[in-house]
């Protein structure tokens, strides 16, 4: 509303930012215990996956509604709120969807699975780069 980046704001950001990071090193120990024929290593690291990221993605859609309906931000900033919320849906639907696939004990980790799991890590790896880049920026600069 004043343009200010408030400490709980800050603090989220830092949060998802971390998030993100743990994010990453998961996918990139699931790439590489994939590589090495290690399914159950694998399996367990992706549902550690699965379920940061389910928890992360919840936290990030509960906080940025909270921040816009309380008019924290600006009208800029409402507007990439709103439209990276809106264009990751399908985004989360393919995640969510891929991990209730893969992480059953029957559904082995193939070449089917990498080909989907590196599609993902690069879709998300995408949308990472857009909020640290762009909106985390732009919720600071307000």
């Amino acid at each position: 509303m004043f343009g200010i980046f408030d400490s709980k704001t800050k603090k989220l950001v830092k949060k998802w930012e971390q998030e993100h990071e743990r994010l990453v090193e998961l996918a990139g120990k699931i790439i590489n215990n994939y590589a090495k024929h290690d399914e159950k290593q694998a399996k367990r690291e992706l549902a550690m996956l699965s379920d940061l990221a389910s928890s992360h993605f919840m936290d990030e859609d509960l906080n940025f509604y909270k921040l816009t309906r309380d008019g924290k931000f600006d009208e800029e900033t409402t507007q990439k709120v709103k439209e990276f919320t809106e264009s990751f849906k399908k985004v989360k639907i393919d995640l969510m969807s891929f991990f209730a696939n893969y992480s059953r004990p029957e559904v082995p980790l193939d070449d089917d699975f990498f080909r989907h799991f590196n599609a993902i890590v690069e879709a998300v790896g995408k949308r990472i780069e857009f909020e640290e880049g762009d909106l985390y920026k732009n919720m600071a600069a307000k």
